[in-house]
This record gives C-alpha cells, sequence and structure tokens, in this order.
C-alpha cells in the first residue's frame, strides 16, 4: 500500500487524470499447478505467495478510493475474472477495464453490457474480427474507450504499429480510441498523442530495478513528469485547425509582405 500511494502521487502530481490497478482471483485466474510451483518473491517461495502478496482485498481498495479522493485524481481497475468485475462494481470508480486477454472471454463480456459502469476495451492479442465480438458484446452505449495495444512486454518498436489507431478510429467512429504502451520509453505515446488517442495508459515505477513482472516496460516518475508535459505541448501545437493571421505576425507583415 504504501508503494501504492507513491505511485498515485507521482500521476497526480504530474497531472494525470486517472491511475488504473489490476484485479484478479487468482484461484479462476490460475491453476492449481501455476500456483503450486516454486517462485523466489519478498513473499515466499511460491507463486501462489506472490500473487498472494500482489493482490489487494476490499479494504486496501477502498483505502485506495478514499486515497484517490483526497487527492483529487480519479481511479479504475481491470477485471481479469467474473469476481473480480463484481468486486469492483462496488467501488465508485467510473470505468472497469476489459484487460487484453479477456476479450474474448464472453461471460466476462456478457457482466460488463449489464454493468452501470462504462467499459473500456484493451486489443492486445487480438484481429479486429475479435474486437468487433467484443464490442458487438458488450454495446456501444456501455464502452467509453476501445485502447490499441500490443501485449509484448516490453514492446519492440515495430510491434506497435501506431496505425492500427487509424484502423480503430475509422471502423469505430462512434467511440473514444485510446492507446495502452508496454513500450519503455516515451516515444509510442508520444506518437500516439499525435494521431489524437483520446486516452493513453502506461506502466508506472518508482524503479525499474524493482521487483515485479512489468517493470522493464514500465516509466520512471522522471519519464511520467516529462511525458506530461510534452503530451500538453502536443496540444498546445495541434490548435483547432483554421488558419489564421496571429497577431504576433501582424509586424512581420507589416515588414515582409510586398
Amino acid at each position: 500500500m504504501d508503494i501504492a500511494r507513491k505511485l498515485i502521487d507521482v500521476a497526480y502530481s504530474a497531472g494525470c487524470d486517472y491511475v488504473k490497478f489490476q484485479k484478479r482471483d487468482i484461484n479462476i485466474v490460475y491453476t492449481q499447478e501455476e500456483l503450486d510451483k516454486e517462485r523466489e518473491s519478498p513473499w515466499g517461495h511460491t507463486t501462489r505467495q506472490q500473487k498472494e502478496g500482489l493482490e489487494f482485498d476490499w479494504h486496501e481498495y477502498k483505502e485506495i478510493e478514499t486515497y484517490c479522493i483526497g487527492k483529487g485524481i480519479g481511479w479504475f481497475a481491470s477485471a481479469w475474472d467474473l469476481n473480480s468485475f463484481a468486486f469492483l462494481e462496488e467501488f465508485n470508480c467510473p470505468f472497469i477495464k476489459i484487460p487484453s486477454a479477456l476479450i474474448t472471454n464472453d461471460a466476462l463480456l456478457e457482466e460488463a453490457a449489464k454493468s452501470i459502469k462504462r467499459i473500456i476495451i484493451s486489443t492486445g492479442m487480438s484481429t479486429i474480427e475479435m474486437v468487433d465480438h467484443a464490442v458487438h458484446k458488450i454495446g456501444k452505449g456501455k464502452i467509453y474507450c476501445i485502447m490499441a495495444c500490443t501485449s509484448t512486454y516490453p514492446s519492440k518498436p515495430e510491434e506497435l504499429n501506431l496505425n492500427q489507431i487509424i484502423t480503430l478510429k475509422e471502423r469505430y467512429p462512434w467511440a473514444k480510441i485510446g492507446f495502452s504502451n508496454h513500450y519503455p520509453g516515451l516515444m509510442g505515446l508520444i506518437m500516439a498523442a499525435v494521431l489524437d488517442v483520446r486516452m493513453l495508459e502506461f506502466h508506472v515505477t518508482l524503479g525499474r530495478t524493482m521487483v515485479g513482472s512489468d517493470h522493464a516496460s514500465s516509466i520512471e516518475p522522471k519519464g511520467v513528469f516529462e511525458l506530461v508535459d510534452r503530451l500538453k505541448l502536443i496540444e498546445a501545437m495541434r490548435g483547432d485547425g483554421i488558419k489564421r493571421i496571429y497577431e504576433n505576425e501582424l509586424p512581420i507583415i507589416k515588414k515582409l509582405r510586398r
């Protein structure tokens, strides 16, 4: 929880709009064989002990919610199974995310269709037909954002295929299109911003050498601040597209125009 609060602090201080967590019922998501495997971690010597050490319970999520409200930053989470989806519905987060791994799980998609929450879909490891299927199952009215994504950790530049953002925009013109990043740097996010995505998601870490699975594809605090500054600059430079004469151009006109 101490690390979680520090990560929330980084996101808030940098100017992010939301922090996102992941919720799993490990007895559903993992097989008994997998949970029994030997795995060294700060929490013990098996995969079960490691996963149990990572998962927050109801009281810890309530603390996250209270802490975010106090800070003035939003939060939500990905649901990796039906129990976790029901768990997240008990909180006041505005969205529940369907992670890329579950985009073909009809039971979860059908639960999302019935939910009072808006749904974000991530599309890694998927064909456009799989995305179509998920969209159809959940329904247009429930979907808040569809995230372009490649599920490699970290992603190689040639795996990002950021032109998929254009494909998704053309196929789902009614939806917000976002980008979920696993590239170990800022360039993928910056290029996605130039392509005018409406949501950017990226992993944050206090240090890329910390114990855990995704630190190599995460961004450290300094990078988060740099990213948000660059995104604001991109928005300022983008403008409204109206061709006009700017006030600062008037003396240049007087000097140079013939």
